[in-house]
């Protein structure tokens, strides 16, 4: 049964599921439905894709989800960067709205699913942590920017396009005198009404004698309120024909059963926009479930999630939908609703199906500006300016990262700005792995304690020289360690001893072995002993099945204050066997 529940959590929760837990599931649903029935349609549009598009991406994915995620209350469905992402890459292929578009789409749900569940049965959710939270978080802010920035033009009524900053704002500026006057107050009042809605509604409710969850739950549940309004004031004063643009007539049908093309030339040329998919996807939505998780104390399993994202874009593809992921807006409204289990998402999932057979005719006059005007207030929540000051403060370099992700981003386009996120997370890795940490400790005095001589006052003696290594030793540090040691060593003409303090080396490759090796040769040509203290004790197993340890001219201690000690003898003994040959040198005997 363990075995079952590695790949199929339901039989995990599902053991424990009561009349209480499917209450709380249901009135979760209910909401979260209300809320993304708007932004499904949104956002597909947001995808270059009909609106029924984001519907059919909002049932199958939710289902395959609660059957293999083990988050408990993440909302997987259509997220705004993943759609900008999706129209980036279709777009190469063909124009938006298209049928050879919607074929890439569906080619891109695939690849991606098939790659996240690749990479989960392979368990490499740890591949997740190569991009820093900066470069993310700089992704995020620039993405958000030109989701925003691209909303503009239907909030104006006016053409615009391109993919990045400058492209966008030269084009709006060109068309601004085409501004459509009822368009635009439609795209003003739903704006400003949601805007108010997320921030001022809530404490208003509250103040009226609200139960405040109950007034959060009503104030998420404002997106509703702004698409009636300005449908029915486009069917009231007939603003379709003053130029005011509607969704138009979506299908009242069950998700289509669709099979993606297999067309080997382009599967190759959307298989990286479909790796960057899943790595931006996987790593939005894992950061969401973990956040929800810890406020219940659950566990997330990364290894699983990906097998459970992988499954959702799977079954996007073979149901007319497009690529999905975890949504931290609606998860955080599905958590604050009260969702227990992944069965919130299913009936989340039926309660879209329904929408999708019976409510769409309703939908027919609502005005593309209002959904506008609901992604601009949802990507703006995702800029963030607060995070790049503190990492200022905190780290130059991961600062550095972040504003080259947010430039390339914003004024290249999406897709390279994700290459530029990951090229320099990698470098930033790769450089910081190359440069350990290393520090010159000795002793505090009256203590066996060792610190760094340049951050305490330490007891050292000039015949022995201490290096501790803060890092484990691999073949991305392994000359910097030669150079670091021999640059110390040439630096004190006194010294006869050299303990290389281990505590923080957790592994020791064959690169850096040999680096070790060459240290100990080079150290006993002239004349100085190599030790080695507190090494643990898989590297100890690890070195004993090497030559170093027989060829080491010191000595391996368990601890670093054993050393210094024994060190200290052996070097007062050694002067003492030295001293009459001095003292005969001094007088001139010899």
């Amino acid at each position: 049964m363990k075995a079952i529940a590695r790949y199929l959590p339901i039989f995990e929760w599902g053991r424990t599921y009561n009349s209480t837990v499917l209450t709380n599931d249901l009135v979760a649903a209910l909401i979260v439905t209300i809320m993304l029935i708007p932004q499904s349609l949104a956002y597909a549009m947001l995808a270059g894709l009909p609106p029924e598009i984001g519907l059919y991406a909002s049932i199958l994915p939710i289902m395959a989800y609660a059957l293999f995620g083990t988050s408990r209350t993440l909302a997987v469905g259509p997220v705004a960067v993943i759609s900008l992402m999706t129209l980036t890459a279709a777009s190469s292929i063909a124009p938006p709205g298209s049928p050879q578009f919607i074929a890439a789409t569906l080619i891109l749900a695939l690849l991606s699913g098939l790659m996240l569940i690749a990479m989960g049965v392979l368990r490499l959710g740890f591949l997740a942590n190569l991009l820093t939270h900066p470069v993310v978080s700089g992704f995020i802010t620039a993405s958000g920017i030109i989701i925003a920035t691209s909303q503009l033009k239907s909030l104006l009524g006016v053409p615009a396009k391109g993919e990045a900053l400058p492209e966008l704002v030269t084009t709006l500026i060109a068309n601004i005198g085409a501004t459509n006057l009822p368009t635009l107050v439609i795209g003003v009042t739903a704006t400003a009404f949601l805007f108010w809605v997320r921030k001022g509604l809530k404490p208003l409710l509250v103040r009226m004698g609200l139960k405040a969850r109950l007034a959060d739950l009503v104030a998420k549940a404002g997106p509703i309120v702004a698409v009636a309004a300005s449908t029915i004031a486009v069917i009231a004063f007939d603003l379709e024909a003053r130029g005011v643009k509607v969704v138009g007539a979506i299908p009242q049908s069950l998700p289509p059963f669709s099979v993606p093309l297999f067309d080997a030339g382009l599967w190759q040329r959307l298989a990286v926009p479909a790796l960057l998919l899943s790595i931006i996807g996987f790593v939005e939505s894992v950061s969401v479930a973990q956040t929800l998780a810890a406020k219940k104390r659950q566990r997330v399993v990364p290894d699983q999630e990906l097998i459970g994202l992988g499954a959702a874009n799977v079954a996007a593809s073979f149901t007319g939908g497009y690529p999905v992921t975890g949504g931290f807006a609606r998860s955080v409204v599905n958590f604050d609703a009260g969702a227990e289990t992944p069965a919130a998402g299913a009936f989340t999932a039926i309660g879209i199906l329904i929408a999708a057979l019976f409510l769409t005719p309703l939908l027919a006059s609502l005005p593309i500006a209002t959904l506008a005007a609901t992604i601009i207030v949802a990507v703006l929540s995702l800029v963030d300016f607060k995070t790049p000051q503190a990492v200022w403060r905190y780290s130059k370099a991961d600062f550095a990262a972040m504003l080259a992700t947010i430039a390339v981003t914003l004024l290249v386009g999406v897709e390279p700005g994700v290459i530029a996120g990951v090229a320099l997370s990698l470098a930033l890795f790769l450089w910081r792995s190359s440069r350990p940490h290393a520090a010159i400790v000795g002793r505090v005095p009256e203590t066996e304690h060792f610190r760094n001589v340049k951050r305490h006052k330490v007891f050292t003696d000039p015949r022995i020289l201490t290096i501790r290594i803060d890092e484990s030793l691999t073949y991305l540090n392994a000359r910097w360690l030669e150079e670091f040691v021999l640059e110390e060593v040439a630096a004190q003409p006194a010294l006869r001893h050299l303990i290389l303090m281990c505590s923080a080396v957790n592994a020791i490759d064959a690169s850096a072995l040999e680096s070790i090796e060459a240290i100990n040769h080079r150290l006993s040509d002239g004349g100085i002993m190599l030790h080695l203290s507190e090494v643990k004790g898989p590297v100890m197993d690890a070195l004993e099945r090497s030559h170093l340890l027989h060829d080491l001219t010191g000595r391996v201690y368990l601890s670093q204050n054993a050393a210094f000690d024994a060190v200290i003898a052996f070097a007062d003994a050694d002067e003492e066997a030295q001293a009459p040959a001095d003292l005969w040198l001094a007088r001139g005997l010899i």
